[in-house]
C-alpha cells in the first residue's frame, strides 16, 4: 500500500472536501441505504475519528482477528468507496437522536484535530477489525469512512 495518491485526511484538498460536504448535511437529507439518521451518522463518524486519535479503544473483534489482515489491503489499498451496509463495530453504534448542528461542529473539530496532529497523533492501538494501522492507513480509513457515510446521505 505504498501509493501515496489515495485520498486521505492528511491531504488538505480531501479535508476541505469532507468539511464542505459535512456542512451541506441536513436533518432531512435522504438516506440512500442503512438505518442511521443524519445526526446518528455524524456521531458514528465522530466516534471513529476518536478511535483514530486513540480516545476510544475498542477491543479486537474475533472476525477481525481472522479476516482483518486479508481484507485490510482490499479496503485501504485503493480509492474505491467502502461497501454499503458493511458491519459496524458495536462501539460505533448510535441509538440516541443527537442534535445535528452540535454533533456536526464536534465532528468538524475532531477532523481538524486529526489533521493538526498529523501522523504523530494517530493511535498505535489496533483497529477493532483491521488490527494495527500505520498513520497513513488511519488517514485513508478515516477519509473513506467519512466519504462512505456522506454518500449515504447524498452529500
Amino acid at each position: 500500500m505504498a501509493d501515496d495518491r489515495r485520498r486521505n485526511l492528511f491531504d488538505p484538498d480531501a479535508v476541505a472536501e469532507v468539511q464542505r460536504r459535512l456542512q451541506t448535511l441536513r436533518p432531512d437529507s435522504p438516506r440512500q441505504w442503512g438505518t442511521m439518521t443524519p445526526s446518528q451518522m455524524v456521531v458514528h463518524c465522530a466516534r471513529a475519528v476518536e478511535q483514530a486519535l486513540g480516545e476510544r479503544r475498542p477491543p479486537r473483534a474475533m472476525i477481525g482477528r481472522v479476516l482483518g489482515w486479508a481484507i485490510k489491503p482490499l479496503a485501504l489499498g485503493n480509492d474505491a468507496p467502502m461497501r454499503r451496509n458493511s458491519p459496524t463495530m458495536p462501539e460505533l453504534v448510535v441509538n440516541e437522536e443527537p442534535d445535528l448542528a452540535a454533533e456536526r461542529a464536534r465532528l468538524s473539530a475532531l477532523i481538524d484535530r486529526f489533521v493538526a496532529a498529523g501522523p504523530a497523533g494517530c493511535t498505535t492501538h489496533p483497529h477493532g477489525f483491521f488490527g494495527r494501522l500505520t498513520p497513513r492507513e488511519w488517514a485513508v480509513l478515516m477519509y473513506k469512512h467519512l466519504d462512505h457515510h456522506l454518500r449515504q446521505f447524498g452529500v
